[in-house]
């Protein structure tokens, strides 16, 4: 119970590697938000699967983008658990098209759910944790912010992740030493997002990485509960990658 008492924000918690976060949380003891924007049902089902099991969840939808609704998000956590002591920015979207075939518009969704939701999600919270005096921020950036050579190929989408391993660095000066801010940049993970990939690109991910396998969500929720908990209280500003060593090829 490494999180007991302590009450969590999980954006874009409805599916995937968020879902996993939300789930291993409450497992650990935490009061989970459970943050989505279009998948309700799903949301709902993970929070009832939280309850039935004894843990404390509640659904919130909210546009990460949309600083008013982001406040409501965080209004609502507050009046429902008295305090917010984890944030975990994993909510984001990837448009796939080639820098050449990519449209301004899909620049601005991706930037503003990719790296506006964050900045806007941690920029509410901050107070909060400031008050409290004391606060984990951890962020889900990706490989392809850290420019490795074979995840870079969608522009906006890696750019819109490296800037988020920016943010978080700065965060990390501009909140301490109040507040450990940190980021995971997973390799290929087994999600909702990569199961229309073809066999083949399966395939090139798979021998990529050192360990060649993918991985599963639950293995970068692990990452982030260690973060989130006091065994990482002495760390802020890193970069932490869960890729199965796919970032040293």
């Amino acid at each position: 119970m490494r999180l007991h008492g302590r009450a969590a924000i999980v954006t874009g918690a409805s599916r995937g590697i968020g879902r996993a976060i939300a789930g291993l949380f409450a497992k650990e003891g935490a009061k989970v938000v459970v943050n989505y924007i279009k998948c309700g049902n799903e949301a709902s089902s993970l929070a009832e699967e939280i309850k039935t099991k004894g843990g404390e969840a509640i659904t919130i939808g909210a546009d990460v983008s949309r600083a008013d609704e982001v406040g409501k998000m965080v209004n609502l956590t507050m009046a429902e658990f008295g305090r917010i002591d984890i944030l975990v920015n994993n909510a984001g979207i990837i448009i796939d098209a080639g820098f050449l075939d990519s449209t301004e518009d899909g620049w601005n969704k991706t930037m503003n759910v990719n790296l506006k939701g964050p900045y806007l999600c941690s920029k509410e919270v901050a107070p909060i944790m400031l008050g409290q005096k004391s606060g984990k921020i951890v962020n889900i950036s990706s490989i392809a912010g850290l420019a490795h050579r074979t995840a870079v190929t969608n522009a906006i989408y890696t750019t819109s992740k490296a800037g988020l391993i920016g943010l978080t660095r700065s965060l990390a000066v501009n909140l301490a030493p109040t507040i450990n801010v940190n980021a995971i940049c997973p390799g290929y993970i087994e999600t909702d997002m990569s199961a229309s990939d073809t066999p083949e690109a399966r395939r090139r991910e798979m021998e990529d990485a050192l360990l060649n396998r993918v991985a599963k969500p639950e293995e970068v929720a692990d990452a982030a509960l260690f973060l989130a908990s006091s065994e990482s209280d002495f760390i802020t500003g890193e970069i932490l990658t869960v890729s199965g060593g796919r970032a040293m090829r």
